[in-house]
């Protein structure tokens, strides 16, 4: 049979005269985010403001005085104040849509938008993937310039420690094993013996222990790239029996303390983001990748009721008169991280570069074109604000 493709109008298709079902190839994407645990809801968003932005208020914890009762002192005893604070969170609405000749499907015998609508789902999905991941780097940038620049005005005192202030600010939230310390050793010929077990993982059990000290929870999302997974495996470190979290088997390690989520997606930073979060006045960071332990639900998640989901739209006048249909799909939704106020833009839908970027002097811009060199009028555009660190979900890893 002969196959053709150069049938004009129609070359991006495949021909013969004896025709034959299409089948789909799989989809090979990265595996995707934004269907684990570490994506929940916050019932304090109301999805149905005007304008781009929200809020979400909440009352702040005590900070109580606390006075000795005295017979002979007649003064007045130190009143405990309260006080609020707010987050403000932003909307984004993406869409995707395609267009086909209506009289191709004469030559082709196949609905050029069949393939569109049917993979729909995907598009969705891998984009709610992106925008999370975005949302990821955006939040180790923001803290990367409390510890490592002169954010707010104030000079960066580092990542987490065993024994830092967690209320402290100019420690960011992250934890620097620095570019000789790796988190998964691997055997080495020129040692005398290997690293064996638990060894190969324990830089992550430091890491979890200085972000929440002895506030961790129960179990936490360790996203990993597929060659920590072969390391995990070949230590023996993997769990037998998988953990069951909702319509997702989790391979876990440390019976369970650790969810593992496996992905080739890009997690680090450049390495111009990099030197520029060094320029700054605080203390260097010396890892290059990044890998992160998120808390569940530790970005909230709300989907936005869009108008004409989908649409349908036909110029009938068009190639002399065959026509041609346009089918589009649109969704939004809201990404809030937990402790965090949106203080990027606030007159647009953000795409996912704008998730990345910082804010200097109130105006948003890619963190390789701020100009400060110390980053001392410079914040993330996820701007902590929760009192304490301890109360946070999304805990980076720099490291080599």
């Amino acid at each position: 049979m002969g196959v053709r493709t150069d049938v004009a109008g129609a070359t991006n298709e495949v021909l013969q005269e004896a025709i034959s079902a299409y089948s789909d190839e799989a989809y090979t994407n990265a595996r995707k985010l934004s269907g684990t645990g570490i994506v929940g809801t916050n019932e304090k968003i109301d999805r149905n403001t005007e304008t781009f932005i929200g809020q979400v208020r909440w009352d702040k914890p005590l900070n109580p005085a606390i006075n000795v009762a005295s017979l002979t002192d007649n003064s007045d005893g130190t009143k405990t104040t309260t006080s609020t604070d707010y987050l403000r969170y932003v909307k984004t609405v993406r869409t995707h849509g395609a267009e086909k000749v209506n009289m191709k499907e004469v030559v082709t015998q196949r609905d050029g938008l069949a393939k569109i609508g049917r993979d729909f789902g995907e598009t969705r999905a891998q984009d709610e993937h992106n925008a999370l991941l975005s949302v990821l780097k955006g939040v180790a940038i923001s803290e990367a310039i409390n510890g490592a620049a002169a954010g707010s005005g104030a000079t960066g005192l580092g990542g987490q420690t065993f024994e830092n202030d967690p209320t402290d600010s100019k420690y960011g939230f992250y934890v620097d094993l620095g570019a000789s310390i790796k988190p998964i050793l691997a055997y080495d010929n020129t040692k005398a013996s290997m690293e064996q077990g638990a060894q190969r993982a324990e830089a992550f059990l430091q890491a979890l222990g200085k972000g929440w000290k002895d506030y961790e929870l129960p179990y936490y999302y360790l996203i990993t790239s597929p060659s920590m997974m072969a390391s995990f495996r070949s230590a023996n470190l993997v769990d037998q029996d998988r953990v069951r979290d909702g319509n997702v088997d989790f391979q876990t390690i440390f019976d369970g303390k650790f969810r593992l989520i496996s992905t080739r997606a890009t997690q680090s930073l450049s390495a111009a983001e990099m030197t520029k979060l060094n320029t700054g006045a605080g203390v260097d960071i010396g890892g290059t990748k990044i890998s992160f332990i998120v808390a569940p639900g530790a970005v909230a998640m709300e989907p936005l009721n869009v108008p004409v989901p989908t649409e349908i739209d036909r110029d009938a006048s068009a190639y002399q008169g065959g026509g041609t249909t346009e089918i589009w799909s649109r969704w939004g939704y809201i990404l809030l991280p937990a402790g965090y106020s949106w203080i990027g833009s606030e007159d647009e839908f953000p795409s996912d570069v704008k998730y990345q970027y910082a804010v200097e002097g109130g105006t948003a811009k890619a963190l390789t074109s701020v100009g400060s060199g110390t980053l001392a009028s410079t914040t993330g555009t996820f701007d902590r604000k929760f009192t304490s660190a301890l109360s946070l979900g999304i805990l980076p890893i720099f490291h080599g």
